[in-house]
């Protein structure tokens, strides 16, 4: 077993429960905008639509063809396309309603903090995120995740996105690692595993779901405490 040191933790998905705080969220701000009122859509079918443009637009983000400001502009904008509401009906602070009550939100993955806390005791934890500086330290606080991690490296404050091996290069600088002593731990075979492996990271892809994805890591787990089987 290598000899790590660092463990690189993603954030959304893998730590922070991303869907169940997003879906929370989403349910508060829909009836406190009374969106159900300005044409015939559900909640449901308003999540849907949600979870189809968000998906696209952060894989959009993932590959540099679209910018924070082009994500969150256009986020709200083709959700109400997709389900067929006025563009001129969006309430203009729907989008900052959005990521604030969200980021507030405190659910993270079964078992984190279990793993986290036994982890602590042998290793250096750090996160590595394409998410924003304030929604990511507020998803953090808000959590009770942050008191695990000594560095925290976004999108943001690194001027680089998963999965360019640049992100995790500039990690290690700071924290003045080699990669043989890093292993990063994520849940989108893309970002985070490809990422990982073309910076030469051992990576772990968190897959609960058993998604086929023909992509090869280093360890794949379904639960985080299957973590503590190897580290």
């Amino acid at each position: 077993m290598a000899n790590y040191k660092h463990l690189l933790f993603d954030l959304d998905h893998t730590l922070w429960d991303y869907d169940q705080n997003v879906r929370e969220s989403l349910s508060e701000i829909f009836h406190l905008h009374k969106i159900h009122a300005l044409g015939k859509v559900s909640f449901e079918r308003f999540y849907e639509a949600f979870q189809e443009v968000n998906h696209l637009l952060w894989h959009q983000f993932n590959l540099g063809k679209i910018d924070k400001e082009g994500l969150r502009t256009e986020r709200f904008i083709n959700i109400f396309n997709l389900v067929q509401l006025p563009i001129n009906a969006i309430p203009k602070s729907l989008e900052a309603d959005f990521v604030f009550t969200t980021s507030s939100k405190p659910r993270v993955i079964p078992f984190a903090f279990e793993v986290l806390t036994s982890l602590k005791e042998r290793y250096a934890m750090h996160i590595i995120t394409n998410g924003f500086n304030e929604s990511q330290f507020n998803k953090l606080t808000h959590s009770g995740l942050i008191k695990y991690f000594d560095m925290v490296v976004t999108s943001e404050n690194s001027g680089f996105r998963k999965p360019d091996k640049r992100i995790f290069q500039h990690a290690m600088i700071k924290l003045n690692a080699t990669p043989s002593e890093c292993l990063m731990i994520g849940d989108n075979p893309h970002a985070d595993i490809m990422g990982a492996r073309n910076a030469s990271i051992d990576q772990v892809l968190y897959n609960p779901n058993a998604v086929k994805h023909g992509v090869k890591a280093t360890h794949t787990i379904q639960n985080l405490k299957e973590l503590l089987d190897f580290l």
